[in-house]
């Protein structure tokens, strides 16, 4: 590694260490001291390991690990990659609080983090144990959740967040990293940047440079004061300052739920010339918003009104040591007038109870990691009304487990009058589920300047399943936004459109100012679909398709990467090239599925149907959701005039737990060839059931149902496929 915590060397890129900026900033270093950023990654030693390594032992599913020390160095005894018991030495601890992770250097460059964790609450919270990550299911070597796969390697999924200035540095053709930091936690320069320009204005007693040899400010949080309107009890900017974007933008470089497409990324580089934020995806995020998977801040706060009122991180938390700014209820009344929200009156609870607190209301919590419970940050008011209405959780009913939505839903309406009108979430709820009304309630959410920018391009990015002329307007209207969360949404959106429309609604985001926004829209467009006028526009193209072959490479250590550089390549015509990105990434993660469809597919395309057939029938005994496979085995042989054969797989792959409608949908059609229309309308009906948007299932009900003369249920579909009920 290039520098442990406390050397100070400045190196190429201009970083000097947290050692020579505690020499001027000794209040912002002291508050920095033992925070969570300042303990994020240690070498393991006596005084940064919290678990118990004294011969503790730990059964995982008949698997018995044990923790022990050979001096001041840790160790693990348990089951290694060929899952074998094995001892490992324990390099660093990752975190401290309410969890310790332990990594581990093995072959290649690798760290790998430790799946048996310490729990590091009070023993009277139920903490000072070991446990597992994964408690439900044994996870064993070979699997890329195993602590020594491929989804639990440090260097691609936790790295940059956790150290100063992280250069992965893999190295595709050996399979190994030379990772380097410039510190091993997540010092001053993580979000100030490097400071050796800094440092040396200071030395010269220059202070015309911007931003004191920053390449960004973030003074927002000493600039901005609020006021609280005596007649609502609301807060209101009183003295203005910096925007908040640039400090979240920084915060939200880590603290989102986001694909690093450019590695490098420094603070004055914003989000979106790096990462990919997740938008509002079905188990990320329920339908309303509320957090769901493991997404972190970013995607919650920038629903809020707060966001949009001009709050940024720094309102709240203390930026150094991270601490909220006061206790309890006292730092929502540091905005908010107490004498008005901090009652009965308001919250409805015994004041000092756990109801009367602001944040479990506002700010409702979910358990990640086993132990680690973190809050929402959209500061959403609780609507059990939706609850009842499209089954989203309320913090209502998480305290009062013993009633429903419905009681809390009329007890709300009771207290505050009818809900507020407008959600999106039912407009996300019908793009995501169908509905007849889900094109019209996704076009209605995207106009809608009021809602939050994440919500409108999540609609976007749902739109081209119910795209029709009526709606295509507006996806044109949004990949044209300047707002990079739409953008991105219109770019994700592309791969759901046919490749003929897709330069319709793509080559605005060629012209895109966000580097990420700009690759991901040349990557769903084909070279030939780029039209010679404007002059500059092949240029265009052939500079973001180069960023995203450049994006591409930066994760080739992992097979979704691969993948894509085949998809690219074999849309430029290097067959070769393709052929060999699509075997690399089967070679790294024999499990992938997608790269055994995706180079069947590109086998199709060169008229090798049978080396096609041959890699899917290789990968069913390999990969763990088979279902892709059999759809795409069914689908070459129905090619291949055989559909006797083909529908036992297109029925596993219609019948599997991941199955999606498009696979049901697939296999009612080769039933319906078969001669066996009954069983495909049982499935098509079915498959309406938990789908009723797709248009194609209700065309081909309508259709059978014509066909066997069932008139009466054939004009049933009819209407809903016309819109109607």
């Amino acid at each position: 590694m290039a520098m442990e915590r406390g050397v100070s060397l400045p190196d190429a890129a201009g970083y000097v260490g947290t050692e020579t900026c505690a020499g001027c900033h000794q209040t912002a270093t002291a508050d920095w001291r033992d925070s969570h950023h300042d303990l994020a990654m240690e070498p393991a030693t006596p005084d940064t390991v919290l678990g118990d390594f004294d011969n503790a032992r730990f059964d995982y599913y008949g698997t018995e690990s044990r923790f022990f020390r050979r001096g001041d160095d840790f160790f693990v005894r348990t089951d290694g990659p060929d899952g074998e018991l094995a001892d490992f030495r324990i390099a660093y601890t990752f975190g401290v609080e309410p969890l310790q992770q332990y990594l581990i250097e093995m072959p290649g460059g690798r760290l790998q983090a430790l799946s048996i964790v310490w729990d590091a609450r009070p023993e009277s919270d139920g903490g000072q144990r070991w446990y597992h990550l994964f408690p439900d299911e044994p996870i064993r070597a070979g699997d890329p959740l195993h602590w020594t796969g491929r989804d639990q390697n440090w260097n691609f999924m936790c790295a940059d967040c956790h150290s100063t200035n992280l250069q992965k540095n893999y190295d595709r053709e050996s399979h190994t990293y030379a990772t380097t930091w410039s510190e091993i936690d997540v010092a001053c320069e993580s979000c100030h940047g490097p400071g050796q320009p800094h440092v040396e204005a200071m030395q010269a007693d220059n202070w015309d440079l911007p931003h004191s040899g920053f390449q960004l400010s973030l003074s927002r949080a000493e600039t901005r004061v609020w006021a609280i309107d005596p007649k609502t009890g609301n807060p209101h900017p009183w003295q203005s300052g910096p925007e908040a974007q640039p400090e979240l933008e920084v915060c939200a470089q880590c603290h989102s739920r986001r694909a690093t497409q450019f590695h490098g990324a420094r603070p004055d580089d914003g989000l979106f010339n790096h990462f990919m934020p997740s938008l509002l995806e079905d188990g990320l995020y329920h339908a309303d918003g509320q957090i769901d998977g493991e997404v972190y801040v970013y995607g919650s706060f920038v629903q809020s009104k707060m966001h949009q009122a001009g709050v940024t991180c720094s309102d709240c938390h203390n930026p150094h040591s991270l601490a909220l700014k006061a206790e309890g209820n006292a730092v929502c009344g540091q905005c908010h007038q107490v004498s008005k929200y901090d009652a009965e009156t308001h919250h409805g609870h015994p004041q000092g109870s756990p109801g009367a607190q602001c944040v479990n209301c506002h700010m409702p919590e979910k358990t990640y990691m086993g132990v680690d419970d973190r809050r929402d940050h959209s500061f959403r008011i609780p609507r059990p009304d939706l609850s009842v209405e499209l089954g989203v959780p309320n913090a209502c009913t998480q305290c009062h487990d013993d009633r429903d939505a419905q009681w809390a839903a009329e007890a709300l309406e009771k207290r505050h009058g009818e809900p507020p009108q407008g959600h999106f979430a039912r407009a996300l709820y019908a793009g995501r589920y169908g509905g007849p009304q889900a094109e019209q309630r996704l076009s209605d959410l995207i106009l809608d300047t009021t809602q939050p920018a994440i919500a409108r391009a999540t609609a976007v990015s749902l739109l081209p399943r119910y795209l029709s002329q009526q709606s295509a307007p507006v996806l044109q209207q949004a990949s044209r936004s300047d707002d990079p969360l739409i953008a991105l949404g219109a770019a994700e959106s592309l791969d759901g459109l046919p490749q003929q429309y897709r330069p319709m609604f793509g080559l605005p985001g060629l012209y895109d100012g966000h580097r990420v926004i700009r690759s991901l829209t040349a990557s769903s467009l084909s070279p030939s679909s780029i039209p010679a006028n404007p002059p500059d526009l092949r240029q265009r193209y052939d500079a973001a398709l180069g960023e995203y072959i450049e994006s591409q490479r930066n994760n080739a250590d992992r097979p979704e990467s691969l993948t894509n550089l085949g998809d690219i390549r074999g849309r430029q015509g290097d067959a070769e090239a393709s052929e060999a990105s699509y075997r690399d990434a089967i070679d790294l993660a024999p499990e992938y599925t997608p790269a055994y469809v995706n180079l069947s597919d590109f086998l199709r395309s060169q008229g090798r149907d049978e080396a096609g057939r041959e890699v899917l029938e290789q990968g069913l005994s390999r990969v763990r959701d088979p279902a892709p496979i059999h759809h795409a085995l069914g689908l070459l042989l129905v090619r291949q005039k055989q559909l006797g054969a083909a529908l036992p797989h297109l029925r596993q792959a219609a019948e599997a737990p991941s199955a999606s409608t498009r696979y049901r949908y697939v296999y009612a059609v080769a039933l319906q060839s078969s001669g066996d229309v009954r069983r495909a309308i049982e499935v098509l009906e079915m498959t309406h059931n938990d789908d009723p948007g797709d248009r194609d299932v209700l065309a081909a009900l309508v259709s059978y149902l014509r066909a066997t003369g069932q008139a009466q249920k054939a004009d049933f579909y009819a209407r809903r496929q016309a819109g109607g009920g």
